[in-house]
């Protein structure tokens, strides 16, 4: 019998949660096994597999209660620890990686995909992925990009949430989301990561907080092959170092080079409304901006567009809102904000003095909203041609 390989996966996980006698993670296994299968066209055997969990609901369990993933909750507050996040709906641009980032990606995912099949005595534990660097960088993205290539739910743990002013109760809330993770089909996100896994060594942090970081690591070295963990932090140095050894991935993201800033203004908005010349003008003014920050200037620049009944933009409506967004930010220095408490005079000769074929005068005048002849007066003022 020739079984395809895309489901070996599911039926490891249903196996070993019917030989550990745990009913849970053979029902969510078996539901996610049927649900690949319609899928890939087999809505016979989907079918047949959604009958054999409802027949067994309704022999093991009172005949109002249905199979659902209860997420679980804070003991105290009744919150939940975690968030499920809808893929299918979810339409993004692509994520801008270097080569060297997507080669650590794709083998993650290409590993990721049999990893719990694999007859190997020398692999255990669960597979992890931890992603580092600046805020706004693309990790949580990274992180929707990599469930979605697995096709898998994707679960999002804040941890800072996790957290209680109770003694004790936050490692029962690490025990508990883990446990999930152990019997659900999916990849478990642990955003906000450095909130648990701070050094153990900082005598600034109270004995619970330590306490919390060994309940953590235990419960990362006792989950099993079959569990995919992701982590994101924009404080690394925050880390014990027990933390990193149990990532077996591992990936910083930086803040975005010109050519991958260049890509982002394409990709959010010039379709609609600036030109190829535009957009290097655009990547060029956005020096020390996220991935995130880019998005959001677009986002407001479509605002404005949609709001003004589809009036065209220009660089000079592009130009105050980068420098207005530049204001702050733990993270590099933004270029443009050093030009926020410039008169015009010292912008014209910033500008010129940074890249003079970049910005002609005719380049300037479109920018700041003046004439041609002004800004070559200007310029002349400032010992320019």
């Amino acid at each position: 019998m020739n079984i395809d390989n895309r489901f070996i996966n599911e039926l490891v996980r249903i196996i070993n949660g019917a030989l550990r006698l745990d009913i849970d993670k053979v029902r969510n296994y078996t539901s996610f096994l049927a649900e690949k299968l319609e899928s890939a066209g087999d809505k016979s055997s989907a079918d047949r597999l959604r009958k054999l969990l409802d027949e067994a609901d309704n022999q093991l369990r009172p005949a109002d209660v249905r199979f659902a993933k209860a997420l679980p909750v804070d003991a105290e507050s009744r919150f939940p620890l975690i968030e499920h996040v809808k893929l299918k709906t979810l339409q993004e641009p692509p994520l801008q990686l270097l080569q060297t980032q997507w080669d650590v990606v794709n083998e993650f995912v290409s590993v990721a995909r049999s990893y719990a099949s694999l007859d190997n005595p020398e692999l255990s534990g669960a597979l992890s992925f931890l992603m580092y660097g600046p805020p706004g960088t693309g990790k949580s993205r990274l992180a929707r990009h990599i469930a979605k290539e697995l096709g898998l739910d994707l679960y999002v743990a804040r941890l800072d949430g996790l957290i209680s002013s109770y003694l004790g109760s936050t490692s029962k809330n690490i025990r508990a989301l883990f446990d999930f993770a152990a019997k659900t089909p999916c990849v478990l996100f642990l955003d906000e990561f450095d909130a648990i896994a701070k050094l153990r060594g900082d005598s600034q942090e109270l004995g619970e907080l330590k306490r919390v970081v060994n309940s953590f690591l235990q419960n990362l070295d006792t989950l099993g092959r079959q569990s995919i963990v992701l982590a994101a932090t924009n404080h690394e140095t925050l880390l014990d170092a027990a933390v990193w050894r149990r990532f077996t991935y591992r990936l910083a993201l930086q803040l975005p080079s010109p050519e991958q800033r260049e890509q982002m203004w394409s990709d959010f908005i010039s379709p609609i409304l600036f030109s190829k010349r535009d957009l290097t003008v655009l990547a060029d003014l956005s020096e020390g901006f996220s991935g995130s920050d880019i998005g959001e200037v677009c986002a407001r620049l479509k605002r404005r567009y949609f709001s003004t009944n589809n009036k065209p933009l220009h660089l000079k409506d592009a130009f105050p809102v980068l420098q207005n967004l530049a204001v702050g930010g733990e993270y590099g220095e933004r270029f443009v904000a050093r030009l926020a408490n410039k008169d015009v005079i010292a912008i014209v000769q910033i500008l010129r003095e940074r890249n003079q074929r970049l910005y002609s005068l005719a380049m300037l005048a479109e920018l700041l909203g003046l004439s041609k002849a002004t800004v070559h007066r200007l310029s002349k003022r400032e010992g320019g041609e």
